[in-house]
């Protein structure tokens, strides 16, 4: 589903790292994970040193301490610790809190896909 594309996921539990590790092993694919915390302090440390070596390896781009300000039709706007930036995107992955704020979503204009283990 994601093959080729630039996928953005939010968040700083074990759900956004395993996400992410998943999805960096789809061919083609550019991974950017961001978490307004400045460390993955609630995920399990197995979970942490694979992020830490996904991101040595450039396999993986890691924005800590930023906030999702805008999704566009092919690129996300993030406020991080060193100014605004914009990222390339197709596609973006909320793992953020025990529930999901849908009508929030729904109401900005965001696509839910709602897929209960099938893909």
């Amino acid at each position: 589903q994601f093959k080729g594309q630039h996928v953005l996921v939010v968040g700083g539990g074990d759900s956004a790292l395993e996400a992410a590790l998943s999805l960096m092993l789809v061919e083609g694919t550019n991974i950017s994970l961001a978490y307004r915390g400045s460390a993955f302090q609630r995920a399990k440390q197995k979970n942490r040193t694979k992020v830490d070596d996904a991101m040595e390896s450039n396999n993986m781009t890691v924005l800590l301490d930023s906030q999702v300000k805008e999704i566009g039709e092919n690129d996300v706007s993030i406020d991080t610790k060193n100014g605004p930036i914009d990222i390339k995107n197709d596609a973006v992955i909320v793992c953020a809190g025990g529930i999901l704020p849908t009508p929030f979503l729904a109401k900005i204009g965001i696509q839910i896909e709602t897929k209960y283990g099938t893909a």
